[in-house]
């Protein structure tokens, strides 16, 4: 229930996932997602948002530990032109949607946990950053430089899913990830060639 929710969000978006369109999707029986989701569709669209984070953090990380930044960039790109076509340009990312919908309950006003989501949204943003930040650190980079190049990474990859989406082609996506993976090498050149005009003694 939870994936069908996190895919109904990534296609449709906040406002038409509902829960009608969950139980739909998912062939569950209604009274079990009333019975697993107590609160209704503001519980599912946290659950779903937790998902949606863990999703892409753990093949992320693992991309980024095993690649480095600049092919982790490229494989990441890879990854989400591959998702978009099997799509036909429809999914995009669910914390997005989250983060720029109002998750108005079924009766159409506006949840008691909005903020929550906002919550969970930002918090899945960071985490993302932060692994990107993370391998840029290894790489050399100071903290502060590296976080502010890991924010640009994953704001410009979000821009570029709804651009390739309106577009439905993959050039915005293509397009944004040559000229991040450009801004990372050159980041990392230059803090390479810094390091050996520093004093050793």
């Amino acid at each position: 229930m939870v994936a069908g929710a996190a895919e109904l969000l990534r296609r449709r978006g906040v406002a038409a996932t509902s829960l009608r369109e969950v139980v739909r999707h998912t062939r569950t029986p209604r009274g079990s997602l009333a019975h697993h989701f107590p609160s209704g569709k503001a519980q599912l669209l946290e659950e779903a948002i937790i998902y949606s984070r863990r999703r892409v953090s753990e093949p992320l990380g693992q991309t980024l530990r095993r690649l480095g930044p600049v092919e982790g960039v490229r494989a990441f790109a890879l990854q989400w032109r591959r998702t978009l076509e099997a799509s036909a340009f429809e999914a995009g990312c669910p914390v997005m949607a989250v983060a720029i919908e109002r998750a108005d309950d079924e009766s159409g006003a506006a949840p008691s946990n909005q903020q929550r989501l906002l919550d969970l949204a930002h918090a899945a943003f960071d985490d993302w950053a932060g692994l990107m930040a993370a391998a840029l650190r290894r790489e050399g980079l100071p903290p502060s430089r590296a976080r502010s190049l890991a924010v640009l990474v994953i704001s410009s990859f979000e821009g570029a899913i709804g651009m390739a989406r309106a577009a439905r082609s993959c050039r915005p996506l293509e397009e944004v990830a040559r000229e991040i993976e450009s801004v990372v090498a050159a980041a990392l050149a230059a803090r390479r060639q810094d390091t050996r005009r520093e004093p050793t003694g």
